[in-house]
């Protein structure tokens, strides 16, 4: 079978490549370029998707592939991943909600443009892979393909892939999915890769995320739950549902962003108590496994833990009640859910519910 890898220059996806060739695969490597001329400035530092190191992953990633006596095809992918990433992230933090642009990267570009872009410049194969820690199955029931947990429930991914589709589902491979880290790190040194010793990535960028707004500061207020002015901002986009430092005023209680009001330019701000939500309510859903249970698991952020709750549907929203309140459930993120190691599907956090 040939194979195409979508690599990053680091040890995931490097040692993604070299499992496939060793069980047989015809493999070819590729890698997205993501940044152009036009790009606001980035940090100096930091190991990011976006972000100033890109052509020292190429880099990395041509030295696995001449490792690997493998082919690297280097795609430009940098004007659809400003039209529809970029410029998504900047409109949601221009309207108070905090996206996360992984999720959307994930569904749009690795997995939509960047083999689309690969197959049209005359590149044959057959699947498309990436050292993503997940699972895909086939349930002949339903006939569909379903999205399942990594054996490595720590290094698990499948909140970021919870968008793809079934003719996404259908070609990909995740060969690191019955794999742990330390075995896929332990892979990488016995076999002399390149990268064995890479550090993680940081996220999707390495800064301030307002560096890539290109926005001036507008004031505002900050006020307390009864509409009280507490002090002011210099710009909604510097903050965050459930968050507490930064905000340079003095109370008897620390407090903490409970809503972002974009039409009124406010941060309304409280006590910790005010943080809790029962649960919230989501749009743009997409359901991986085509029904979904009354109920499960929900993930409402990438690094929290996923919580018992119930769920439904009201036209093309969906409702999730939690059994125990949540802390500072965000606009802008994304809400997945679970039925034990499967993944049911999700949408984004439109708002809470109290």
């Amino acid at each position: 079978m040939k194979i195409a890898v979508g690599l990053s220059g680091g040890v995931d996806s490097s040692v993604a490549a070299y499992l496939l060739k060793q069980a047989g695969h015809d493999v070819i490597g590729t890698i997205m370029k993501i940044r152009d001329g036009g790009c606001a400035p980035v940090a100096s530092k930091g190991n990011a998707c976006y972000g100033p190191g890109e052509e020292d992953n190429i880099a990395d990633a041509r030295k696995v592939c001449e490792f690997l006596d493998i082919p690297l095809h280097v795609v430009n992918c940098s004007r659809q991943y400003r039209d529809i990433v970029l410029n998504n992230f900047k409109s949601e933090y221009y309207t108070g909600r905090t996206p996360n642009p992984c999720v959307l990267c994930n569904q749009t570009i690795k997995f939509g443009v960047l083999p689309t872009l690969l197959a049209e410049s005359g590149i044959a194969f057959d699947r498309f892979a990436t050292g993503h820690y997940a699972q895909v199955t086939y349930d002949t029931a339903s006939s569909r393909y379903l999205l399942k947990k990594a054996v490595d429930v720590k290094k698990d991914q499948t909140y970021f892939l919870y968008r793809l589709t079934q003719k996404q589902l259908a070609r990909i491979l995740f060969p690191l999915g019955k794999h742990t880290k330390s075995e896929v790190r332990n892979i990488a040194l016995d076999t002399g890769l390149p990268v064995h010793d890479k550090g993680e990535s940081q996220d999707f960028y390495s800064g301030d995320y307002t560096d890539l707004l290109e926005v001036e500061h507008i004031a505002g207020d900050i006020v307390n739950r009864d509409g009280k002015i507490l002090g002011t901002h210099n710009g909604i986009w510097h903050y965050t549902v459930g968050q507490r430092k930064g905000l340079g005023i003095s109370h008897t209680e620390p407090l903490y962003v409970l809503a972002i009001n974009a039409e009124k330019n406010e941060i309304v701000v409280g006590e910790k108590k005010f943080c809790y939500s029962g649960g919230l309510q989501a749009t743009d859903l997409t359901i991986i496994t085509g029904e979904l249970p009354a109920r499960g698991t929900a993930k409402i952020r990438s690094n929290s833990k996923e919580v018992a709750g119930s769920f439904s549907l009201s036209g093309n929203a969906l409702r999730v009640i939690f059994d125990k309140p949540q802390s500072s459930v965000t606009p802008g993120q994304s809400v997945v859910i679970y039925h034990n190691d499967i993944v049911i599907g999700g949408g984004i956090i439109a708002k809470a519910i109290s």
